[in-house]
């Protein structure tokens, strides 16, 4: 599977003459998928250590996938602090990240660290209390330059994510905002029976409306988060 992906990912950019620059990037990689997406030509991984059972497996590991990424030419992320909700089959709540455990894991020249700071992935309930700024800043004087990743960026308001970036978050992660949008795009066609005019049903056609709407949203989300012509 990571192989194709790869594949598809490059013949893409060849048939449409892309000119900024793409990443075929592994989120939440186990150890084991890192190696497997590296030998498919993925040009950027992030091992998620965070659930190892000790934070030792999580540094020797991550040791051992930098030199091997770095050796290979691609950049690796790392991450210290289990981020919130349910991504890729495992769940677990909002940590804040240990500081000290964010600059043994800077240290060993990771190019990102994601790292909790009360963000979670998926819906945010009401009952939410934010984006730590506090453990932010610890964090962040800890590891120096080094970029960090905010997970589970759908859902924070736009004053915390502006915040966030403000004090170092370089990278945010995007994911249900995107599929909450394509589905309502769906939901409108399908119940304007669209899908039963002519050749409706197509799934080019049936798609499309979804396609479109994670576009738009895509070019808004950038908009927000400073990011346009920022390739």
């Amino acid at each position: 599977g990571f192989k194709v992906c790869a594949d598809m990912v490059k013949a893409a950019v060849e048939a449409t003459g892309v000119t900024v620059p793409v990443a075929l990037h592994l989120d939440h990689g186990s150890y084991e998928d890192c190696f497997k997406a590296i030998e498919a030509g993925f040009t950027s991984i992030m091992y998620d250590g965070s659930h190892e059972e000790t934070f030792q497996l999580n540094l020797d590991r991550t040791k051992e996938l930098v030199e091997l990424a770095h050796s290979k030419g691609i950049s690796i992320e790392a991450e210290v602090g289990g981020i919130g909700g349910t991504e890729d089959g495992v769940t677990s709540n909002g940590e804040l990240a240990d500081p000290n455990e964010c600059k043994q894991i800077a240290e060993l020249g990771v190019d990102f660290l994601a790292c909790g700071i009360g963000n979670i992935h998926g819906v945010y309930p009401e009952d939410w209390a934010g984006l730590s700024f506090e453990r932010l800043s610890e964090i962040k004087a800890e590891v120096g330059d080094l970029p960090l990743v905010l997970h589970g960026g759908s859902g924070i308001p736009e004053d915390q994510i502006k915040k966030a970036i403000s004090m170092g978050v370089s990278k945010i992660n995007v994911n249900t905002d995107l599929q909450l949008v394509f589905a309502a795009a769906t939901r409108k066609y399908v119940e304007a029976g669209k899908d039963l005019e002519g050749k409706g049903f197509d799934p080019r056609k049936l798609l499309k409306p979804g396609r479109d709407a994670i576009v738009e949203k895509t070019k808004a989300l950038m908009e927000e988060f400073g990011s346009v012509n920022q390739a």
